[in-house]
């Protein structure tokens, strides 16, 4: 395929996931106020458990118009991800060899999963999170929290703790591609518990261990998980190579025979 029709192809695919984007949003727009009740749910126990004013404050006239086309884009992105995924799949498979393209099926399907999972358990500790930090508030003061920062701050947290879970499968493929041995995992993962437990005091928005530690342990387990998956990847790559010039004099003397 010449450079004119991958650059056809590629405006097509990026048309095809705005589409998709566009449908996505209008679900957004839709599915809004079932989507910030939630997200605000929190802080509305928090004020009845506390007897004060906890609550998200738009500040500006247009201020609730731009709160809803960011959450309306966020939710697009999301729910078309199948879609736009499909289209950049589609414009790299030609490319790849059909072994390639089996191994980029397998880390899609087993990222998408581990993605979720890492929202979910950001969605599960989102309202610890608020309690915690709104619980510095001075008694007798308010606490009026700019929908803009409540919005950063949740979409923050649930892409850290997302993006978090996919370090297992970005090992697996550092592995399959021949970059990264199964040994280098096992020998660094003293540092690799290390940079998780860091990692996660870091990007966890909140003071407490708990917090720290809920993140981190998933991720350890994922890690080893993946370390084992590398380990049995490497011992059949060894007996594959082991075995070749055994079946290759093997051929030369049937063949002599």
């Amino acid at each position: 395929m010449s450079l004119r029709s991958h650059l056809r192809e590629l405006r097509r695919r990026v048309l095809l996931c705005l589409i998709g984007l566009g449908i996505g949003s209008v679900a957004g727009w839709i599915a809004y106020s079932p989507v910030f009740d939630a997200l605000q749910r929190p802080l509305v126990r928090l004020a009845a458990e506390r007897g004060g004013l906890v609550a998200v404050n738009f500040s500006g006239v247009a201020t609730s118009f731009d709160m809803r086309i960011k959450i309306s884009l966020f939710l697009g992105v999301l729910l078309s991800s199948p879609w736009w995924l499909y289209q950049l799949w589609s414009f790299v498979t030609p490319g790849l060899t059909k072994r390639e393209r089996r191994y980029a099926v397998g880390f899609v399907a087993a990222g998408a999963p581990l993605f979720l999972c890492g929202a979910f358990v950001a969605w599960l500790i989102l309202p610890n999170a608020v309690a915690i930090l709104t619980g510095f508030t001075p008694k007798g003061a308010a606490n009026l929290i700019d929908a803009q920062v409540y919005l950063s701050f949740v979409m923050r947290v649930v892409l850290a703790f997302g993006l978090a879970f996919l370090l297992p499968v970005l090992m697996v493929a550092l592995n399959f591609a021949g970059l990264v041995s199964a040994k280098t995992w096992a020998r660094g993962w003293r540092w690799a518990v290390l940079g998780v437990f860091v990692f996660a005091a870091v990007m966890t928005p909140t003071p407490d261990a708990i917090t720290m530690i809920v993140l981190a342990l998933p991720m350890c387990g994922l890690y080893f998980a993946a370390l084992g998956i590398c380990v049995l990847r490497d011992r059949r790559s060894a007996a594959t190579r082991s075995t070749s010039p055994a079946q290759q004099t093997e051929d030369r003397s049937e063949g002599a025979e």
